[in-house]
């Protein structure tokens, strides 16, 4: 038989027990609590990986990597407006400008599309540029999320690439299929940065740049741009779209300087592409011009 001892802690066991069960008036109120700190923390994560400042941006894509190619100091200067002049290319819609005198000496004829280094910021005759005035330093080429500098854009188009602008407000599964279109172009070896560095040896690239206009100021939802040329689109499907490329990237014909590099500059100026980059990493630091 138990003693009174005993029988007073298992009264005691038996009162903790009862004041430790949950009460039913408000248990209920604190599983809705936690059910909505869930769902507004999955609303946070969702809207952070769709868009928006900090660290994610257009298309989906993970930005965390991406460094922008840094903005360009010292004068302005304004581009004369270029001629324009009948396309040769075949390929239905396409914009031309007259481009004679290349190979040249840097010295354009009027009317003739500029290939001129500046230290500054341009004003582009034509929007987005087809070339003219631009930095010294080109972009590393490849898809980025935000606006990059036009000076160091162009630049890469002198050199071969295709840049694709599209208005900042694109729908994102259109700009999803921008980058798709991107990521399908062949590599394109760099000879030439394994010989300035030879940690740029096997070097290649898409030698496609991909980026959205600062502004709403595009003549078209999306627009391909190469040195001299343009293509207008509404779709991130118009079969156009792979005719250009084909055309007029990295080409013997129409690329001013064929056979150049669109990377292999430091990545505090030339930048560090979302993705679809080179195939090698680029060095650190800054260049100079």
């Amino acid at each position: 038989m138990p003693d009174s001892s005993q029988s007073d802690r298992a009264a005691k066991l038996a009162a903790l027990k009862k004041q430790q069960r949950p009460r039913p008036g408000w248990l209920i109120p604190l599983v809705l609590a936690v059910v909505l700190v869930v769902v507004i923390a999955g609303v946070g994560v969702f809207v952070a990986t769709r868009g928006g400042g900090g660290g994610t941006s257009a298309g989906g894509l993970k930005a965390g990597k991406q460094v922008l190619p840094s903005a360009v100091t010292g004068p302005k200067t304004t581009q004369p407006a270029p001629t324009r002049v009948k396309d040769t290319s075949g390929i239905s819609g396409v914009l031309a400008w007259d481009t004679s005198g290349y190979p040249g000496t840097g010295t354009a004829n009027a009317g003739t599309l500029g290939h001129d280094h500046v230290s500054g910021a341009v004003t582009y005759a034509v929007t987005p540029p087809v070339g003219g005035p631009h930095d010294a330093t080109w972009m590393n080429a490849g898809v980025y999320t935000k606006p990059v500098p036009n000076e160091r854009a162009v630049h890469t188009l002198e050199h071969g690439a295709i840049w694709i602008t599209y208005d900042p407000k694109l729908p994102t599964a259109q700009v999803d299929q921008l980058v798709a279109f991107v990521t399908r172009q062949s590599l394109i070896p760099e000879a030439s940065l394994g010989q300035q560095d030879p940690r740029l040896v096997g070097a290649k690239n898409r030698y496609m740049d991909l980026s959205p206009w600062a502004s709403n100021s595009l003549p078209s939802p999306i627009v391909l741009s190469s040195w001299g040329h343009q293509l207008q689109v509404t779709s991130p499907t118009d079969p156009r779209m792979q005719k250009f490329v084909d055309t007029f990237r990295n080409s013997s014909t129409y690329t001013p300087e064929y056979g150049s590099p669109v990377d292999g500059v430091p990545t505090g100026t030339g930048g560090i592409a979302a993705t679809d980059g080179g195939t090698v990493a680029n060095p650190s630091g800054t260049a100079a011009n």
